[in-house]
């Protein structure tokens, strides 16, 4: 069992302060790889908690793998996101003000697949052709960055 769901034992569903990475993989194309969350049915981007004894570098490395199946030999810091904006409620009421490192993975390899139950999909997305149902985060997280997120290169490898 991870940090998060020990932690909610002893505090319920009040609002936490949670780390965690979230990780743009950016296709050949300059299409960005979104997943059909299974939680709250829209589409946010791969990610998730740090647990105890992570680096931010691990959390990025493991969540990838876990939600998307790939794996990346490096991770770009492209910003640390936090405050307001970031707050979430999942639908079973757990309330979070998430600080997001956002990192761009490079060198990416594998192929795409659904491991951990977390995903319904997973889709690659052009800016001109993003999904209707962005997750709140997700969506503040493209909204910042703005066109800076469509010309980052991930020095792509095989997919």
């Amino acid at each position: 069992m991870g940090y998060i769901s020990e932690l909610r034992k002893s505090i319920g569903s009040r609002p936490i302060i949670s780390v965690g990475a979230t990780i743009l993989v950016v296709n050949e194309k300059r299409e960005i790889l979104f997943q059909h969350r299974s939680d709250t049915f829209d589409w946010g981007l791969p990610g998730g908690s740090m647990e105890l004894g992570e680096t931010l570098e691990e959390v990025a490395s493991r969540e990838l793998q876990e939600e998307t199946g790939l794996v990346a030999n490096q991770f770009e810091l492209i910003g640390v996101f936090s405050g307001p904006r970031y707050y979430f409620k999942y639908p079973n009421g757990d309330e979070t003000y998430s600080v997001i490192n956002l990192f761009l993975a490079k060198n990416v390899s594998g192929t795409l697949e659904m491991n951990d139950g977390e995903s319904l999909n997973l889709k690659y997305f052009s800016k001109k052709n993003l999904p209707k149902n962005i997750e709140k985060r997700a969506k503040e997280l493209i909204e910042n960055l703005g066109d800076t997120l469509w010309g980052l290169d991930s020095s792509f490898g095989v997919i």
